[in-house]
């Protein structure tokens, strides 16, 4: 090996071998088209990053997985699309900008649409790459000449034939609905609400009766709401209320009328068993206004504007009036009381303003859409991984509404629908501008201002990307005219659990309604990746941890390794800086391990072009064909962490803790070893593509530069095993370790011995293995026999029993040291055992302290037998 290669240096290579490897077009479709086999497809989607984000450790873990997937097939001969892009994310987004405007001291408004959307694309240009630069330093592979942005002008075409197809069909309507309304974003869908726990109030307002003395006591939490009562509702069967029912209440301050009715909706129970009823501003309340023929007031308008129906507080933003409503309310007697109250309180998820529920008209998606998408589901034609997963999708599924797709943003897709200022037409449009209506031909007419939800756009993302609804825009160069029919339904999603309802199931039913297929067959849901401690990650708390960060300090392979093997399917993944050293020192093992051959060979052939002779060549082969079966069924069921544990234990556990040393007693086969530890390579190259490429060239005595790259050869694929050699060597292992522990009880762990006895529990020949035994257990002569050993240690095995003969060994020290022990543990033993029997300490003690007791008096015992065991053999 050169001089400049005797430390792995991985800033050193990971640029150089990327940009090399996107610049031969590795990435694409036929990167690999010397390896493909006939009518093999693969495609995964890339869930697309916000535009103006930057890489977290979520996308890390994400990217890495779908990477060792991509990686996997590409390998394996499969024609391979990992298609990327980016998502407008359209609140995101022009949040960041308007943000940027207000510190100029400008607002959007004085700016106007047009002029501010220009702004948006502006910043789209300036820091639109980032994330996706940051991308390649993780060492992904997805086809990057194809990248998408969901706003791109294929997929412009595609989202506005989308929408008119499902308007035409009647899936997409307009109407006056109750929605979650930010005063900030606009409308929310149901799952774009975070709840939080909120300690406020709970205020008792007097409602006087009409006519009477008398009042009703009603509770709410929100007091700016009750200029919206249209009602007091009591329960049929309260016989504290019949008398009242059909007259009426008398609203505080403002003193409109209001009726008192009966609904079973009412608990008797709760409070005094009357309910305002506010029939604009509580989902429950719309029902029963709806029930009821009620009226509805909305009483303030999108800004959260108190208006003309709230009196005085008119003007004033609804939640800095509260306080103002009620100190008025107190003054004039109309609250009973004020408790302090503990509820859940929406909050949008983007700007975390509180959310109302609030009746506007809105654009959106009949729930209809879903019923192809929960009948495939269920009938198993996608499959989630954990399986779990699909009983939370059916729970969801089942209690599905209607879903708001309409957003008052100026950034994203705008609504293809126009109107008619004149006859009040309504129609949706591909075009972008309408000249006149086609009803009356007036020229009075005007777009639906309104943008899509972001998560409409990439809903269509599984098809879209391959040219659906694109018409002629980007053809040849971001899709191509077999796509859908090669890649869809995708082969595999793989994405957080967390976007299962925002993104996954809308992907699902709008791919399913057009082409009544879903759009992956495999779908496997990862959970979250937290701190050492199980915490989630927040800059708060000050334990997140940022994977351009660890990179720098640690490698991509390392990063990637560690999140793989901690990838168990439904557990969240702890990331510690202690696993990313473990991994570390993976890389620096696997470095040695190529220095050590390296130092014996000048370069190795490929293992196909060679014919393995010797017994220990034989044997690592054996293992390495184990490995490749177990490595290919962990990663084909997406057991990612299992196929990274199968890496770690073959090619440290086993090649370089025993192959290597065992090659010392047998140089002929490092050359072997050499070429089964290049193939070894390209097994782990999915998982840590850096270190594989650049071990397989030194092993090769050959630079990327110069030749083709490790990651367009054929996967590894023989397994089938050499049963014979294997159990020679699991019997000569075993009797090293057995020799060795033997030592170690004389206290020579370190010493070379004269001679040893084997005696094994089978007949087999293992004389040809013993340069192998004498060297590694440090032993002169190595004997076979068949009875025990007189005047000798004795260590015994599952499948054998070694002697090493005491003549000449002073026992002394050794049999004092373990008496004293065992005079220690005898005094533990009786503290414990006597505490244990004491029924009145076990009764009272705390469980986990009698647990822990227990624990140490079985630990106690089992180092006496040991013990006993060990002076039983000296004496």
């Amino acid at each position: 090996m050169s001089q400049k290669n005797t430390v792995y240096k991985p800033k050193d290579i990971e640029e150089r071998y990327y940009k090399i490897w996107e610049e031969r077009g590795y990435f694409e479709i036929d990167g690999n088209k010397q390896i493909q086999k006939k009518g093999q497809n693969f495609c995964i989607m890339m869930p697309p990053p916000n535009v103006t984000g930057s890489l977290h450790i979520g996308h890390a873990l994400t990217f890495t997985l779908q990477d060792i997937m991509t990686r996997y097939k590409r390998m394996d001969g499969f024609k391979t699309l990992w298609q990327p892009g980016t998502d407008h994310a359209g609140i995101a987004t022009q949040n960041v900008v308007e943000k940027q405007l207000l510190a100029q001291g400008i607002k959007k408004e004085e700016l106007g649409r047009e002029k501010f959307l220009e702004k948006v694309w502006q910043w789209k240009a300036y820091s639109g790459g980032t994330i996706v630069n940051q991308m390649r330093k993780l060492g992904v592979s997805p086809a990057w000449s194809r990248e998408r942005f969901t706003m791109d002008e294929g997929l412009k075409h595609s989202v506005k034939k989308a929408f008119i197809k499902l308007y035409d069909e009647g899936l997409i309507v307009r109407g006056n609905y109750m929605v979650n309304w930010c005063t900030h974003d606009g409308a929310l869908s149901d799952i774009e609400v975070e709840y939080e726990t909120h300690k406020g109030k709970l205020y008792h307002l007097r409602y006087p009766i009409e006519n009477s003395d008398d009042c009703l006591i009603v509770a709410t939490t929100r007091p700016e709401t009750y200029f919206g009562d249209t009602a007091v509702m009591v329960h049929p069967n309260d016989d504290r209320y019949t008398h009242l029912i059909g007259k009426n209440a008398i609203l505080p301050l403002i003193g409109r009328k209001i009726e008192i009715i009966t609904d079973a909706h009412v608990d008797m129970s709760f409070g005094t068993g009357c309910v305002k009823v506010t029939p604009a501003h509580d989902i429950n309340d719309y029902e029963v206004g709806k029930r009821h023929d009620l009226e509805f007031i909305t009483i303030f308008d999108q800004n959260g504007i108190l208006n003309e129906h709230c009196g005085d507080f008119a003007g004033l933003e609804r939640l800095e009036a509260r306080e103002d409503i009620v100190t008025k309310l107190q003054e004039a007697g109309f609250v009973a009381k004020i408790e302090d109250y503990e509820n859940q309180v929406g909050h949008c998820y983007r700007c975390k303003n509180i959310v109302e529920p609030y009746i506007s008209k809105q654009w959106f998606v009949k729930k209809e859409i879903a019923s192809g998408t929960i009948e495939k589901v269920n009938a198993h034609l996608a499959e989630f991984y954990p399986a779990h997963w699909i009983n939370s999708f059916n729970a969801w599924m089942k209690d599905l509404r209607d879903w708001c797709i309409s957003r008052q943003l100026w950034w994203g897709h705008q609504i293809p629908v126009f109107y008619c200022d004149d006859c009040g037409a309504q129609w949706a449009s591909e075009e972008d501008t309408q000249e006149f209506c086609p009803t009356c031909k007036s020229k009075a007419v005007h777009q639906d201002p309104d943008v899509l939800d972001t998560w409409f756009s990439s809903g269509l993302w599984p098809f879209s990307t391959l040219g659906w609804g694109n018409g002629e825009a980007l053809k040849d160069e971001k899709w191509f005219e077999n796509d859908l029919k090669d890649f869809y339904p995708n082969t595999l999603l793989i994405t957080g659990f967390d976007i299962l309802f925002f993104w996954v199931a809308r992907m699902m039913f709008q791919g399913e309604h057009e082409f009544k297929k879903l759009p992956f067959k495999d779908i496997y849901l990862h959970a979250l990746v937290k701190d050492e401690h199980g915490q989630k990650m927040s800059k708060s708390k000050g334990n997140v941890i940022d994977p351009l960060d660890t990179i720098n300090d640690y490698s991509a392979d390392t990063l990637r390794f560690t999140l793989a093997v901690l990838a168990v399917q439904g557990r969240d993944i702890k990331l510690s800086g202690e696993k990313l050293e473990q991994m570390r020192n993976f890389t620096n093992k696997l470095f040695n391990a190529s220095k050590y051959l390296l130092m014996n060979e000048t370069n190795f052939e490929d293992l196909a072009n060679i014919q393995i002779k010797t017994d220990l060549g034989r044997y690592m082969y054996s293992r390495l064909k184990l490995a490749t079966k177990e490595v290919r069924e962990q990663i084909d069921s997406y057991r990612f962490n299992d196929g990274a544990t199968t890496l770690y234990r073959f090619l440290w556990g086993e090649f370089c803790d025993w192959g290597i040393e065992l090659s010392k007693a047998d140089r002929l086969s490092i050359k072997e070893l050499g070429s089964i530890f290049k193939e070894a390579m390209k097994l782990l190259h999915p998982f840590m593509p850096f270190i594989s490429e650049f071990l397989y060239q030194e092993l090769s005595d050959t630079k990327l530069e110069d030749v083709t790259s490790i990651m367009v050869m054929r996967y590894p694929s023989d397994i089938e095993q050499d049963i014979e050699i294997e159990k020679i060597f699991e019997l000569v292992i075993e009797s090293i370790v057995s020799i060795r522990r033997a030592k170690a009880t004389i206290e020579m762990p370190m010493q070379k011995i004269e001679s040893c006895f084997i005696k094994l529990n089978e007949t087999i020949n293992l004389q040809r293995a013993v340069p192998f035994i004498k060297l590694l257990g440090k032993s002169g002569a190595v004997s076979f026999v068949n009875e025990k050993v007189d005047n000798a240690i004795r260590d015994v095995s599952d499948h054998l029993e070694v002697f090493i003969p005491l003549s000449g060994v002073d026992l002394t020290p050794i049999i004092e040291r373990l008496t004293a022990q065992k005079i220690k543990l005898e005094k533990e033993i009786l503290k414990l055992d006597n505490m244990l029997s004491n029924e009145r300490f076990v009764a009272n003690a705390p469980l986990q302290v009698v647990q822990t007791n227990q624990k140490a008096l079985a630990d106690a015992q089992a180092k006496m037998a040991k013990i006993d065991e060990e002076l039983g053999s000296l004496r």
